[in-house]
């Protein structure tokens, strides 16, 4: 108890107002960007009014909005090449349909929100992992995708400056000096396309990177090319004709690209459009160039996610499928509907604050002055704009499948419609959240997560996401209302046609919601669940471990781990602290179904504490629990499993496990199973055997993810030993359940005098043991960092893990404990830590380190 009580202070989290200040860093730094782009934007607008903005929205030919939606679709097309591309580089063949139902989705969510969970990369995590593609291979298919964007959106640029370099219009420099430049662009990308020739490695800041193959490369860049140059004539084709060349406006949206995801802030919103009318507004009218930037956001941005949201509404109410494309697709709509419709749902409450702080023009006036009564009409517009504040919390829930957001949505939906109607008539905001209920409706089955919606952390990319929309929110009523002179008497005129002070009273709605909501989320006290268990909490715990397979779940029974269950009691995570990490060991223990709920609530207690979730040790078959979550999984090792009912002493390759048998009768060794009413007999000789083992090899009881000899949990389960002449010289804990799956060992010690390859026979005879009892499997336990891939492609993770594996041996035997393990001829299965990316695992794993060892004291001196 003495070493807990010394590493208590240490892992300690901090304050919940610290917590609340790191948690706010990343949106400040979007607030602060987000504000210099609108203010730049204000500076460039000059006097263009809003009646200005609808002439020049009025004035663009239905002509040039239907080729924009065709090149929309061509780009969407040329993205799916991308997906497959990628794929095909890690040697994956999900189904085609699937693929370009996901890559379709994945951009449509990316492209219009573009943070945390509703990333593309986080919806391919997601998508890829359960058609078997391994979690290091699912980010180099981010990596690659992102690569091939970045380099064919620089090679796009190059070719704009070579091509029209007379006319671009950002920089001031000379005609020549632009297409040098574009050159110098143009030869660095053809210089690594003949450089990679077949797929060779590149050696890049001390680390082996290999390269895909040249006709891999031409191809993405091709598609890359037909993605970029479609995207920007869906701007271009909006813009008054002759107002700049394609190949120099090419350039121009693709700096306004790069420029976008450079500033975090989600969908490169403000950001983009300023670097758009700054290169244009000595060519074209202000006013044209915003008008055309407003119908392409909804064009290629909105018009897509409310395809994909209708598309996957499509799937899900198809419940039969008639053929395997069909099913695939059906497949990848369920795992792709919450993070749909949670996108969705964030644009349309975006669009219902939005709407609150412009006005709604004399024909709906009109007509609602003569049927609507105006405190009607001004209840409507206030509560819609509040509402739409709720929906960005709702969105959140729903992409975390929560069922209290569905239910939630489900009575926001159909009441905003009714206010949308009553405020402004404005069919559109009906439709598409008329679209919205449907797809609510049809995905039912995918929010089953039973979890408080209030309670849930907000991460950084929310609050971001947030802080963007309010801060947008400002800038388009000070845009409006430019004209309009501020007095204190606006905020009480109540009239049909006094748009500006419905609109300013909407803004202060909009901004104390969010602001108490985020507040509310923020600075509440955070739940504190890390004491360790009672006699009471054990005592269910292990009735839980003893009506399930796993055995490793028993350590619970050594009580030096925090336990969380779930609402029902009928699963639990037990789980240590140390720094800033959270560390779950291993997978949920109890039921299935369980286990979404339980590994949410684990993820959000960490965060609202300030700290960082790991899962350690956890199995692949559950790596799409995580994903959600929005973990990573990093590869640990392997475990070794022994196939009980076909295992046999036959063959050549078992032949040194029949000698090390006949060579302990011979020498007289006796092996037998003491019960757990029994084991405290033999408590002593059992401790003078653990502690002549541990003298002997100079180290100290592990803790955490392996047993400690303590008598308690000693005499808490069955325990394997071998007798010569009557002594104990080796003994070994057992691990089992009530459903006799499994069976594995845990203290595995013997005296320094006992014969040779005496661990060899206790483990033989425990196998043969379990085998005459029914059981399935016996667990030989992980063997760190073994099976990780050695080669130049895989990920840096691997090879650094590879490395340790194979000269690390003065500080542990990894290559020997798989050897020896070998011998028994198990099947090898993967385990993973679960984490965050960056640099994340690094520190879990550090922290996780000093957890087993007891404290630091066990890491320095073993």
């Amino acid at each position: 108890m003495s070493e807990l009580s010394s590493t208590a202070d240490v892992s300690a989290p901090p304050s919940a107002a610290v917590a609340a200040l790191r948690r706010l860093a990343l949106p400040v730094i979007v607030v602060l960007v987000l504000a210099l782009a609108w203010f730049a934007f204000s500076h460039l607008m000059g006097e263009v009014s809003y009646a200005d903005l609808k002439a020049a929205l009025d004035a663009v030919p239905l002509t040039a909005i239907a080729a924009a939606l065709v090149c929309t679709i061509l780009s969407f097309a040329a993205l799916t090449v991308y997906d497959l591309g990628a794929l095909e580089f890690v040697g994956r063949k999900p189904p085609k349909v699937a693929v370009a139902l996901t890559s379709f989705c994945a951009y449509a969510v990316g492209n219009t929100a573009g943070f945390g969970p509703l990333t593309a990369g986080a919806i391919r995590y997601r998508f890829y992992t359960p058609h078997g593609v391994e979690p290091d291979e699912v980010a180099r298919i981010i990596a690659f995708v992102s690569l091939a964007f970045g380099f064919g959106l620089a090679g796009m640029a190059g070719l704009g400056l070579i091509a029209a370099a007379r006319d671009f219009p950002m920089l001031p420099l000379p005609p020549q000096a632009l297409q040098l430049l574009g050159g110098l662009i143009v030869a660095l990308l053809a210089g690594l396309c003949f450089v990679v020739g077949q797929g060779r490695a590149l050696r890049l800041f001390g680390h082996e990177l290999r390269l895909p193959s040249r006709r891999l490369i031409l191809r993405q860049f091709f598609a890359t090319a037909v993605d970029v140059s479609a995207s920007a004539a869906a701007l271009w084709v909006l813009l008054p004709g002759d107002s700049i060349s394609l190949p120099a406006f090419i350039a121009v949206y693709a700096v306004a690209i790069g420029l976008g995801v450079l500033s975090h802030v989600p969908a490169g919103l403000g950001v983009f459009e300023t670097v758009i009318v700054a290169a244009l507004s000595s060519q074209v009218a202000p006013e044209k160039v915003l008008g055309a930037l407003v119908l392409y956001r909804v064009i290629y941005h909105l018009v897509p996610l409310a395809l994909a949201v209708l598309l996957i509404t499509a799937l899900e109410a198809r419940r039969a499928a008639a053929s395997p494309l069909a099913h695939a697709a059906l497949r990848a709509g369920r795992r792709l509907a919450p993070p749909l419709i949670g996108a969705f749902t964030l644009v349309l409450g975006a669009l219902l604050i939005f709407s609150g702080v412009t006005p709604v023009g004399d024909e709906p006036l009109e007509l609602l002055g003569a049927a609507v009564p105006l405190p009607l009409v001004e209840g409507a517009h206030f509560l819609a704009s509040v509402l739409g504040v709720v929906l960005l919390i709702v969105a959140r829930g729903l992409v975390y499948r929560l069922d209290g957001a569905w239910w939630l949505a489900i009575i926001i939906v159909p009441l905003s419609m009714v206010l949308a109607l009553v405020k402004a008539l404005a069919l559109g905001e009906m439709l598409l959240l008329a679209a919205l209920f449907a797809a609510l409706l049809a995905s039912r089955k995918s929010f089953s997560r039973q979890a408080s919606l209030l309670h849930q952390a907000l991460t950084p990319g929310w609050l971001a996401a947030v802080a963007t929309l309010m801060i947008t929110a400002v800038a388009l009523l000070l845009f409006v209302y430019k004209d309009v002179a501020y007095t204190n008497e606006l905020w009480w005129q109540f009239e049909f046609y006094s748009e500006a002070p419905r609109s300013l009273r909407a803004l202060l709605g909009v901004l104390l919601t969010a602001s108490v909501g985020a507040g509310w989320i923020l600075l509440r006290p955070a739940a504190r669940q890390s004491a360790l268990p009672t006699a009471e909490e054990l005592a269910q715990a292990r009735r839980i471990v003893a009506a399930q397979p796993r055995v490793d779940a028993g350590l619970v029974a050594m009580g030096d781990k925090s336990l969380l269950f779930s609402e029902d009691g009928r699963a639990f995570i037990m789980y240590g602290r140390q720094g800033r990490s959270w560390v779950a060991l291993s997978d949920p223990v109890g039921p299935r179904e369980c286990w979404s709920g339980l590994v949410w609530r684990f993820v959000e207690m960490a965060r609202q504490a300030g700290g960082r979730a790991a899962f350690y040790q956890v199995a692949p078959d559950s790596l799409a629990l995580y994903a959600d979550a929005g973990l990573m999984a990093f590869k640990l090792g392997e475990e070794a499993r022994v196939s009980l009912p076909g295992f046999d002493l036959k063959g050549a390759k078992r032949a040194n496990l029949r000698q090390a048998l006949n060579k302990a009768e011979r020498e007289g060794l006796v092996f037998e199973v003491v019960g757990t009413v029994e084991v405290e007999g033999i408590l002593p000789e059992l401790q003078a055997v653990s502690d002549a083992w541990m003298g002997h090899h100079q180290v100290r009881e592990k803790r955490f993810s392996l047993g400690a000899f303590e008598p308690g949990y000693v005499c808490s389960q069955p325990v394997a030993v071998l007798r010569q002449a009557g002594r104990i010289v080796a003994f070994a804990t057992l691990l089992t359940t009530a459903l006799k799956e499994e069976a594995s060992i845990d203290l595995m010690r013997f005296l320094p005098g006992a014969p040779n390859g005496v661990m060899d026979v206790l483990l033989l005879r425990l196998i043969l043991h379990f085998q005459s009892e029914g059981y399935g499997w016996f667990t030989l336990g992980m063997a760190p960092l073994s099976g990780l891939s050695g080669s130049e492609a895989a990920p840096v993770w691997h090879r650094v893990g590879r490395a340790v594996f194979e000269h690390g041996e003065r500080f542990y035997n990894f290559s020997g404990l798989r050897a020896f393990k070998a011998k028994f001829q198990p099947e090898w299965q993967p385990r993973y830590l679960a984490v965050s990316g960056g640099i994340n695992p690094m520190l879990a794993l550090a922290d996780i380190t000093v957890l087993i060892s007891g404290g630091l004291k066990g890491v320095i001196g073993k």
